[in-house]
């Protein structure tokens, strides 16, 4: 083996009859050298490069201040060459995270003697064209818009796996995905979608500080159980998506925005809206239009400590309000087996966003509230009660009514929220995966109604016997409370409604699969454990 003057690929020099052990051997000494050569030049490059490039995307903490040695410096025998198509971000953590977990890896770059100080030294940094004829496997990690320069290396791809882990900038839904027009350009090689979903600071420090699903599709079953292979071997799990048509659902994932939460927090704004306004004519512009008295300063904190609880006891009625609809259509309809609206169906499948922007408000009026004596109108209005009633001569007031009232009003709302807490923390992932369905049932439906009375039960405290004054209908408004407590209202008695011994029978009967229009007999037994199956000779 010897190397040219001008600093070129060495050779291996084998004699005739060269059996497959030394084609290997010799192979592996010209990719050793190369690595030797590639070392250098990363070397020289950090020392003439002080760019911010060149430097990993994350540093390790250990005491000896230098980089970490990666765990595997040479791949196993029998595992792919994996290639990798382009030197951005996303490139260097998926060539770091593949090196690290013992994978051969080959970078394929335009100006390869640039990029070679970007990756780990074990990675060997080449042509485009020459990773793609080494790597059995190959990243495609080059922006969709770019696929198209891609096409002179047909030839060097043919027969092999492509993995496309581009993301559009919008949302598409009517296609073709990025992952489809790949497989246009390619014909001959075998397309995966994946790894698009996997972010490079996940691909950095692996799967433990990020999600661990990577969503792979992909028409050609061997090609998507390579790269599950590779999948599980970096430490995600993956999750097959089927054909390759599921790619654009797969690339539309990373884009949106929040969609489950849109209506609950366009549903939040607009009632916080109504009721601030409404609060506002109430109990700051009437009483400035009508006598000339100035209570602006209740804009900040005030008139918000108002509106944050009707806001929270509206959408928790709100999360209820759609189960009773539901059980009135399916013993209208006689059956279950009826489709739902589409309007009943989102709002269904929303409930629980519904109850987290509830909770949310409930938290923020128990923090108002703990705020008001702090306030210096408070403190005013303290002192002035207490020097009019010493000028006066007046005893201390005690009204034993209304003190009643504050000690109920207080408890009742602290429980209120302390069950509103529960059914926040029973909602998230990993708490609900650790109860069965019995056990989150009771919880968010007979936990969640008794939120609902404690609730309306402390807005009714509030109200007290205000409702009864007509001192409280300024310009002919009645009082926020009044308002508030309609819908919780109008949920627990529907919800009583249910409980009539014959409509909870029949309830029961529909969604045991009873329907009216085929005759069938049974009956539901007491513990609902148990099919009561009678008869079903008229079906």
């Amino acid at each position: 083996m010897h190397r040219t003057a001008c600093g070129q690929a060495p050779t291996v020099v084998l004699a005739g009859g060269v059996s497959r052990a030394g084609l290997w051997l010799g192979r592996h000494l010209i990719r050793k050298e190369r690595r030797s050569l590639q070392t250098e030049e990363k070397r020289a490059c950090r020392c003439i490069m002080p760019d911010e490039m060149s430097r990993p995307l994350i540093r390790d903490r250990g005491d000896g201040g230098g980089c970490r040695h990666l765990e595997a410096s040479m791949s196993e025998p029998g595992a792919p060459v994996i290639g990798i198509l382009g030197t951005g971000d996303f490139s260097r953590s998926l060539a770091r995270r593949l090196v690290t977990c013992g994978y051969q890896v080959v970078v394929g770059s335009r100006t390869p003697k640039r990029a070679v100080a970007l990756f780990p030294e074990e990675a060997e940094v080449t042509s485009q064209m020459e990773a793609a004829s080494q790597a059995d496997l190959v990243f495609v990690a080059v922006f969709p818009e770019h696929h198209t320069t891609l096409v002179n290396l047909k030839p060097a791809l043919a027969g092999k796996t492509l993995v496309d882990v581009s993301n559009g900038l919008r949302v598409n839904k009517d296609g073709p995905s990025n992952a489809e027009q790949l497989a246009d350009l390619f014909p001959e090689s075998s397309i995966v979608k994946g790894f698009n979903t996997i972010s490079a600071w996940t691909l950095q420090v692996g799967p433990r500080d990020g999600s661990k699903q990577v969503l792979l599709c992909s028409d050609n079953h061997a090609a998507k159980s390579l790269v599950m292979q590779v999948c599980r071997r970096m430490g995600f799990i993956p999750v097959d998506m089927g054909l390759l048509s599921s790619s654009l659902e797969i690339e539309n994932i990373p884009l949106y925005l929040f969609p489950s939460w849109r209506i609950p927090t366009l549903c939040t704004l607009s009632l916080f809206i109504f009721f601030y306004l409404y609060n506002f004519t109430r109990d700051v512009l009437q009483p400035y239009v009508t006598a000339g008295k100035s209570v602006f300063y209740k804009i900040p904190i005030e008139i918000v400590n108002v509106t944050l609880p009707s806001v929270a006891l509206v959408m928790l009625a709100l999360v209820y309000l759609p189960g009773l609809f539901a059980a009135l259509l399916q013993l209208r309809w006689g059956t279950k087996y009826n489709r739902f609206p589409d309007w009943l169906d989102r709002w269904l499948i929303r409930r629980k966003q519904f109850g987290l922007c509830s909770f949310f408000c409930a938290v923020l009026h128990a923090i108002y509230s703990l705020c008001l004596p702090l306030r210096k109108s408070f403190r005013y209005k303290l002192i002035n009660t207490a020097l009019k009633q010493v000028k006066n001569h007046q005893e201390m007031l005690w009204d034993d009514e209304e003190v009643w009232r504050m000690e109920l009003y207080l408890s009742v709302g602290i429980m209120a929220l302390g069950l509103l807490s529960l059914l926040a923390v029973a909602s998230l992932p990993s708490v609900a995966n650790t109860v069965n369905w019995r056990e989150f049932t009771f919880i968010q439906s007979t936990l969640g109604y008794c939120a609902l009375y404690m609730a309306t039960f402390h807005t009714a405290l509030y109200g007290w016997s205000r409702a009864f004054n007509p001192d409280q209908y300024p310009f002919f408004m009645p009082p926020t409370f009044l308002l508030v407590i309609v819908p919780p209202i109008t949920v627990l008695l529907g919800r009583l409604a249910l409980f009539v011994p014959c409509v909870a029978q029949r309830l029961r009967q529909i969604r045991r699969g009873w329907e009216r229009s085929r005759h069938i007999r049974f009956t539901v037994p007491d513990n609902y454990c148990h099919n009561g199956l009678e008869d079903v000779s008229n079906v």
